[in-house]
């Protein structure tokens, strides 16, 4: 060995690495050493004993170890305390579940709920091996979810609710549009994202769908791409998003977006279940990235295995991330319904190897967001943001093909510990920096606050005595 020996806070031995990097190595009986909130070695146990001086060292022969995972979308408030409420009668159209139901209950919320909501949806994104996430425009309450989120040590990019559209004759659009651009540029202002030094940070997140005025698209892009941001918003889940803007412009979704100069590298769009091969070359010209969240769209019904293009998305290059929107936090689970639904589709079950799955959970995500430099996998000089994978598990058995099996078999609640910024977060499957029974216990209670709140009734399928 020639220098003096790295210095690290800590090194885990003996662990299988899923790297991601460039060559996509997997290091069996590796290592893994970090100082402070970055990677500082990557290798062969016996080489890193040698080269490294850590202050302490965990076995890691059991574990697999993978880059943080990163969700694109997910609802973090509403959701997490309300998951089990049913939304609409089965008579309910999407449109009235939505305005009747959904809506109602994200409104209902208090400052205090909306933090304990966000907490929860952290929680749980984490003991699923996630530690970046982008939030998907729906926090009402920014501050305290800010505050709430800050506790936890989770990474994400969060945006206030943002509807700057008039939907009647006798609205003044440009007052509308002129709050929603006070609001985006408020929110970048009192949260700057500072890339890397921010673990948390506002970004002009918009609803979506036909929710806002060209003016309010136009000052979100512009917003973006002055300070390195992304805009996320939701977009043809169904036929509705094409049809109005048909209706309105001639054009379809991504044509308009294309037409008023708001697509770029700086945009993400969910769903995207609903689009033509027209909007598909666009989303490929322009860079756009795309986010799909499997169990929505198959709990929704939006029928992407007839009229879904994601494999052909992947197949042209689009940036294409995973999302679990809010109905499930297990972002793994997501990749393999994907991979699932559309092998079968298709009749091709070669179709979204296990490779793809985590290269949409890990790689693409990163890029997506701008962030390639510092997470998205574990090298040298990026951020410690890792997660352990418990292999002492039935359902593992001999671990013959870390990446298969983590991909398409292991049980994906098997996250055993996890790092974010170099802290510990989870440990053995366990929040390390937030009271967890205790937020369990005031969220069961805010959740039914908010549901009494909206005087909903509760519908169940079958007669609950």
């Amino acid at each position: 060995m020639s220098g003096p020996p790295v210095q690290a806070d800590l090194l885990i031995s003996g662990a299988t690495l899923i790297t991601m990097d460039a060559e996509r190595r997997v290091i069996e009986d590796a290592a893994l050493a970090i100082a402070g909130d970055r990677i500082v070695a990557v290798g062969k146990r016996e080489a890193l004993a040698r080269q490294v001086s850590a202050r302490e060292t965990i076995d890691g022969r059991r574990f697999v170890i993978t880059p943080g995972f990163v969700d694109g979308h997910i609802h973090i408030t509403g959701d997490p305390i309300t998951r089990g409420f049913a939304r609409g009668a089965p008579e309910d159209s999407w449109s009235d579940k939505l305005q009747r139901w959904v809506i109602p209950i994200f409104r209902a919320q208090t400052a205090e709920e909306e933090r304990i909501a966000a907490q929860v949806a952290a929680l749980s994104m984490i003991r699923y091996g996630t530690t970046t996430f982008v939030e998907a425009g729906t926090v009402i309450q920014l501050d305290a979810v800010m505050d709430g989120l800050a506790e936890t040590g989770i990474r994400g990019r969060v945006g206030q609710w943002v509807e700057g559209r008039a939907y009647s004759p006798d609205d003044d659009q440009a007052a509308l549009s002129a709050a929603a651009i006070g609001l985006l540029e408020d929110e970048v202002e009192r949260y700057p994202d500072r890339g890397e030094d921010s673990r948390l940070a506002a970004w002009p997140l918009l609803v979506g769908h036909s929710t806002n005025s060209d003016d309010v698209w136009r000052a979100a892009k512009a917003l973006a791409d002055q300070h390195g941001l992304r805009v996320s918003a939701h977009m043809s889940p169904r036929s509705g998003d094409p049809e109005w803007f048909l209706a309105k412009y001639n054009r379809r979704p991504l044509e308009h977006l294309a037409d008023i100069e708001v697509l770029g590298e700086s945009v993400m769009l969910t769903h995207l279940a609903d689009i033509d091969e027209s909007e598909l070359d666009l989303l490929v010209e322009s860079g756009a990235g795309a986010i799909h969240c499997p169990h929505a769209a198959l709990q929704g019904g939006f029928g992407v295995a007839h009229i879904g293009r994601f494999p052909e998305m992947l197949d042209r290059g689009v940036n294409l991330m995973l999302g679990t929107d809010g109905l499930a936090a297990d972002i793994l689970a997501s990749g393999r319904l994907m991979a699932s639904l559309f092998r079968d589709a298709r009749r091709n079950q070669d179709l979204i190897p296990a490779t793809t799955i985590l290269e949409m959970a890990t790689l693409n995500a990163a890029r997506a967001l701008g962030w390639s430099s510092f997470i998205g996998s574990l090298e040298v000089g990026k951020k410690a943001d890792f997660v352990l994978h418990d292999t002492d598990l039935p359902e593992w058995g001999t671990v013959f093909d870390a990446v298969g099996q983590l991909a398409l078999s292991a049980p994906s609640s098997g996250v055993h510990s996890a790092w974010i910024d170099g802290v510990r977060v989870l440990e053995a499957g366990h929040a390390t920096l937030i009271d967890e029974p205790k937020l369990l216990a005031d969220a069961r209670q805010a959740g039914r606050a908010v549901i009494a709140r909206t005087r909903l009734p509760n519908r169940t399928p079958w007669p609950v005595s």
